[in-house]
C-alpha cells in the first residue's frame, strides 16, 4: 500500500535521503520500505520510506532518479518535483549517485570519485528552483557540495577500506545520447574529470532549497575518444550492478555516521 503526503513546504529538518542514479533504481530485496507518494506542486514523487533503526529518530528516504524500472531519459526527470518531496518530507542530507563517464586516460573504470565542483552544460532544463519573482535569490556556489556530507563519506570508506578518489569536476550534459570525442576532449580542457547526465539540475536544487547534498560518482566507462572502445549503456548498467554493494554499503554507513555527527553535535 502506498501512503499518500500532501503537506506544505517547510525548512528541512533532520531526515537524510538517498538519491540512486543508473543501476541504483532499487533497494537490497533484504532492506524493508514503504512507498510513499509525495505530493508537491510540481507533480506526485513515489519515494520509498527505508525501516533502519540506526537513523532513528530520523527518517531515511530512496528515491530513485530514473523511477524504479528506468523509464525516465535524464532530459525527462522532474527535478524540481523530486526536490520539492524531499523537503516537504524534511529531508535535510541528501546522498546521491551519478553513473559516469571518465574523461581521464588516468581515471579508471570502477573508481568512486567523491565531487567537489561541477560544469553546467544543459541546456534544455529549468535553471532554478525557486518559481516565483518573489522568492529566487543569488545563492552561493563556492562549495558547489557539502564540505560536512563529502567528510562523512570520507570517513565511511576509510572505515570500510573503500579507495576513494577525493575530488572531481562533474560535467552535466543534457543527453539522453553520450558525448562525442571532441566534446570529450572539449570538457577535459575545461578541467572536468568526469562527465554524466543528471547530476545537475540535482545540485542545484537542493542548495537552493536548503539542503545539504553530495555525490558519489561511480565511473562505469571512459569517454568517447579516451580509448578505442565505444561507450555501450549495457556495460554501463553491468559496471553498476557488479559494484552496487560496496556503493550501497557506503551510503548506509553514510547515513549513520551523518547522525552520530548530528546528535554529537
Amino acid at each position: 500500500m502506498t501512503a499518500a503526503i500532501n503537506s506544505e513546504t517547510s525548512a528541512p529538518g533532520g531526515h537524510i535521503a538517498l538519491v540512486g542514479g543508473t543501476g541504483f533504481e532499487q533497494l537490497p530485496p533484504d532492506i524493508f520500505a514503504e512507498p510513499v507518494e509525495v505530493e508537491t506542486r510540481f507533480g506526485v514523487v513515489r519515494i520509498l520510506s527505508v525501516a533502519n533503526n540506526y537513523v532513528e529518530p530520523y527518517k531515511l528516504y530512496f528515491l530513485s532518479r530514473h523511477g524504479a524500472a528506468h523509464g525516465l531519459p535524464p532530459h525527462r526527470i522532474d527535478y524540481r518535483a523530486n526536490t520539492a518531496a524531499l523537503l516537504e518530507l524534511g529531508v535535510r542530507y541528501v546522498l546521491a549517485t551519478n553513473a559516469v563517464g571518465s574523461l581521464r586516460a588516468d581515471l579508471p573504470v570502477g573508481a568512486f570519485v567523491l565531487l567537489d565542483d561541477f560544469i553546467d552544460f544543459t541546456r534544455g532544463r529549468p535553471l532554478t528552483f525557486f518559481d516565483t519573482d518573489a522568492n529566487w535569490q543569488h545563492v552561493d556556489f563556492t562549495l558547489p557540495y557539502s564540505p560536512f556530507l563529502r567528510q562523512t563519506i570520507k570517513e565511511a570508506a576509510h572505515r570500510l577500506g573503500i579507495s576513494l578518489v577525493e575530488r572531481g569536476t562533474y560535467l552535466c550534459c543534457d543527453g539522453p545520447r553520450f558525448e562525442t570525442p571532441a566534446e570529450v576532449r572539449l570538457f577535459a580542457h575545461w578541467g572536468a574529470d568526469v562527465v554524466g547526465m543528471t547530476g545537475i539540475p540535482e545540485v542545484v536544487f537542493a542548495r537552493e532549497a536548503g539542503m545539504e547534498y553530495a555525490s558519489l560518482a561511480i565511473v562505469t566507462n571512459y569517454g568517447a575518444g579516451v580509448t578505442e572502445e565505444t561507450v555501450d549503456h549495457t556495460a554501463v548498467v553491468a559496471l553498476m550492478e557488479a559494484i552496487l554493494p560496496a556503493v550501497q554499503e557506503l551510503l548506509f554507513v553514510t547515513a549513520g555516521k551523518i547522525i552520530e555527527k548530528v546528535q554529537t553535535n
